[in-house]
């Protein structure tokens, strides 16, 4: 770049030097100007920073993806609270705190905060734009409504197992493998993301492996770790949650968040 521009600010997009386009329309280059470095250039199209959502658990966004054209509030803040409420709750029974075995009463919790509200915030990500956040809150909201059915009479599902009870375990634990292994493949479009928003996802595939684990096997002492990895898993979607409602206009203490290490390598 010439003192010239140097001076003026200037880049080779904005005094109509070719960049580095391939034949086939694909991106170049990637470069910032400005005097704070405030603007990014993505082969031919200019940026502000502020314009681009980071990797951030209080947005569900998993990367750097350019701000939503919709002029809504930010759900993830709702779904993920419906989400740690509901997996408090009934973390708490799998744990066996108070000598509670029966999770029936997080039945109504699952219908209504945990599934139905968190499944509109999924519905609510979708309209923003946002992939990665509509598909997790939108799955995890259909996983709650699941769950409720199965304790509801009017399902007839725990009825459909009197006959063999044995079998409830193995199925409930081919349930639980199931969302483990779909968790699972979300954290890994959380590798770029931060600290608390990767742990999230972890550690609740964690926690579905071990509740599955518990069903097959009938260990009292695996499902119980379950119930507790739930309880910290419940912690920190309040914690993503949390950071998603608190600015600096509204409170003095506010979420930092921790970027995982950077890396250009890839799998595939």
């Amino acid at each position: 770049m010439s003192d010239k521009e140097n001076m003026s600010g200037n880049t080779d997009l904005e005094n109509q030097i070719p960049g580095n386009d391939n034949d086939n329309g694909s991106i170049g280059r990637i470069y910032t100007s400005g005097a704070h470095d405030e603007y990014v250039y993505i082969g031919r199209q200019k940026f502000l920073k502020s314009d681009l959502y980071g990797a951030f658990g209080g947005t569900l966004q998993p990367g750097l993806a350019p701000a939503s054209t919709h002029r809504f509030g930010n759900p993830a803040p709702l779904g993920l609270s419906a989400f740690a409420l509901t997996t408090f709750v009934l973390s708490m029974f799998n744990a066996h705190a108070q000598g509670i075995v029966t999770p029936n009463v997080v039945v109504g919790l699952a219908m209504f905060y945990g599934g139905l509200v968190q499944l509109i915030a999924g519905i609510w990500e979708i309209a923003l734009e946002n992939t990665f956040g509509g598909t997790a809150l939108c799955s995890y909201g259909g996983f709650w409504l699941s769950f409720a059915a199965i304790y509801i009479p009017w399902f007839g599902i725990l009825e459909a197992y009197k006959v063999k009870e044995s079998d409830l375990g193995n199925a409930l634990g081919f349930y639980l493998l199931g969302w483990s292994i779909f968790t699972f493949g979300l954290t890994m479009c959380t590798l770029k993301s931060t600290v608390m928003f990767f742990l999230l996802f972890f550690l609740l595939a964690i926690t579905f492996l071990l509740l599955s684990i518990g069903e097959f096997t009938h260990k009292y002492g695996v499902t119980r770790a379950g119930g507790v990895l739930g309880v910290v898993v419940a912690f920190i979607a309040w914690y993503n949650a949390y950071a998603g409602v608190a600015t600096r206009q509204n409170s003095y203490l506010l979420a930092k968040a921790i970027p995982l290490p950077a890396t250009e390598k890839t799998i595939f």
